[in-house]
């Protein structure tokens, strides 16, 4: 039986009746159990609900096969995953965004910069490749607070629609990554259990064809 790493919220109801179409639904739903595991109602599979950004970690050790991961938390996770399928749900943008008038320095930063942002890892990943010095520094929550209150030049965040930052006078300086629900895939398992796994895959692939 293959384990499946869910993180919990939104993308777990999205993934339940993704899942459901592929023909893996839950025994219950996803959204009203208070339990760790919950078995699929062809008996094939196993969920493992989790915190989000716990769901690389459990994959890439083992606990889980595989699991369905947004593309944001596993660039910031950097686990050593196999992302065989981009399922296309939950889509969202990981973007550089600040005031308008920073917009014309995008190009011309030479003078170290602060970064407020829920993914570390890939700010300082993205500009460290511009050659662009920088502190950054985590918020979680509402991430626009850095930029707005002055306490960064910049954020690092994913947006869906950008209203919330035009809300608060933000724009987007530029886009990082296309984000959306990917397959998220052990190494070991991949190869071990090759059949199981792959036929997965394919069923989830159909399901993102229709």
């Amino acid at each position: 039986m293959l384990r499946i790493a869910l993180p919990t919220g939104r993308v777990a109801m999205q993934a339940e009746a993704f899942l459901t179409k592929a023909g893996y639904a839950p025994s219950e739903p996803l959204s009203q159990t208070r339990k760790l595991t919950v078995r699929s109602e062809c008996g094939r599979v196993e969920y493992l609900l989790v915190k989000p950004v716990d769901a690389p970690l459990y994959i890439e050790q083992g606990v889980a096969d595989c699991g369905v991961v947004g593309k944001d938390v596993l660039m910031e996770a950097g686990a050593d995953l196999l992302e065989p399928l981009d399922l296309g749900f939950s889509r969202c943008r990981m973007v550089v965004a600040g005031r308008p008038e920073l917009e014309r320095r995008m190009d011309n930063l030479l003078s170290p910069v602060r970064v407020a942002s829920k993914f570390p890892r890939v700010a300082q990943h993205h500009f460290a490749k511009k050659g662009v010095p920088c502190t950054v520094f985590k918020l979680s929550g509402s991430v626009e607070i850095g930029a707005v209150l002055g306490l960064s030049h910049y954020i690092v965040d994913i947006v869906e629609t950008g209203t919330t930052l035009r809300e608060n006078g933000l724009v987007v300086l530029e886009e990082i990554a296309d984000c959306s629900a990917r397959l998220a895939v052990n190494r070991a398992a991949w190869y071990a259990r090759l059949e199981e796994v792959r036929a997965l895959v394919e069923q989830l692939r159909t399901a993102v064809g229709d």
